[in-house]
């Protein structure tokens, strides 16, 4: 219950800044191409705390890095509502990422070592809780949208909730990752078959990341949907994402992880796809459902398999993977706003399509199983 109660406020504080990137865009005057730079600053937190959180984890133990990243995490959201100009925004971009990601190695280690003591799969419901939170979040940024409630009151009161939930959870924590390497080094390059791992779950959180910051934009500007309706499409993709993987560990069971990978990456082009050529509220939304429930199962299973990996401990294997993969999902939407600047967000979504073929055939050669 406390692993659990880490990814929904993980969950909870990245959807919150997520609702509100139209907003943000809006009041800085900024076009789709200044967006996609500005975006740009997450990846730079991100990108260089990756290989230092997998060996703070496994030299100092994945509750402590818990604790420390969540609570960083929720403390640096309401710096973003406090950004009144793009350098600012930058800056505080960074720091946001860079905790990002120490959060989200040191909660996957926990869930890969809760995992093990059940001795069966079960990531993808903590991954479940992570995406229910998100679906909350969105629901919320709606409401404060809805309301004309500006984006400063609004991340105060979610990073209160996040602290306040981090300090309840904190005494009930896994109390230690197995193996545990204190001398671990502070990057490993992954193997042969980490490296694909990595390089699959960087096609899916490639379009992962694009749902999460461009949904909204794509709602308002190619849909053209009421101002009530902007987030319908992020909510779309979040709660079929939620709810697939709620029982994406009972298929994989039935179907063999491989197939679900498979499965995956076509549901995810497929949607995408149906966004694209029919750009209405009603086929976008039905879009935007079938890419969640596509990128659903596929950051479980590549980290359940990275977690489980003989030539590393848990945490640095973690990172290794996450190196390549979530390269994906931060630069992903910096990269839609410069290929919409040159050519437009439908093409841009067009070619997000393609990431989800890959993931389809990429999964037919890796060790998943």
């Amino acid at each position: 219950m406390a692993v659990s109660a880490t990814f929904l406020l993980q969950g909870l504080c990245f959807s919150t800044w997520a609702a509100r990137i139209p907003t943000v865009q809006q009041q800085l005057g900024l076009s789709d191409t200044e967006l996609g730079g500005v975006l740009l600053a997450v990846p730079v937190g991100s990108m260089a705390s990756l290989p230092l959180s997998g060996w703070l984890v496994a030299r100092y133990g994945s509750r402590q890095l818990t604790v420390l990243g969540l609570f960083l995490y929720a403390a640096f959201l309401p710096l973003l509502g406090l950004a009144t100009s793009v350098p600012v925004l930058l800056g505080a971009l960074v720091l946001f990422g860079l905790a990002s990601n120490m959060a989200n190695i040191s909660i996957n280690t926990q869930a890969v070592g809760v995992e093990a003591l059940y001795d069966k799969s079960i990531m993808a419901r903590f991954h479940g809780l992570w995406s229910l939170a998100g679906f909350a979040g969105a629901a919320i940024g709606s409401f404060m949208i809805s309301h004309a409630i500006a984006p400063l009151p609004h991340f105060l009161l979610i990073a209160a909730l996040v602290i306040g939930g981090l300090l309840t959870a904190r005494p009930f924590l896994l109390p230690a990752d197995a193996p545990r390497e204190a001398d671990a080094p502070i990057f490993v390059l992954p193997d042969k078959s980490l490296l694909l791992l990595g390089v699959l779950a960087f096609c899916s959180l490639l379009c992962e990341g694009t749902m999460f910051d461009w949904s909204g934009v794509y709602f308002r500007k190619v849909v053209q949907a009421d101002k009530d309706l902007v987030g319908v499409g992020f909510a779309a993709f979040m709660s079929t994402m939620a709810a697939g993987r709620f029982v994406a560990d009972w298929f994989t069971d039935r179907f063999g992880r491989q197939r679900t990978l498979v499965l995956s990456g076509l549901l995810e082009a497929l949607g995408l796809a149906l966004a694209v050529l029919l750009p209405g509220v009603v086929p976008a939304t039905v879009g935007f459902m079938l890419v969640g429930l596509g990128v659903s199962s596929v950051v479980p299973l590549v980290y359940g398999a990275a977690g489980r990996s003989k030539t590393m401990s848990p945490g640095v294997a973690l990172a290794a993977v996450s190196t390549v993969g979530f390269a994906g999902f931060l630069l992903g939407p910096p990269v839609i706003g410069l290929v919409a600047g040159a050519t437009s967000l439908r093409v841009s979504f067009g070619l997000i399509a393609l990431m989800g073929l890959a993931v389809a055939g990429l999964a037919r050669r890796a060790e998943v199983e």
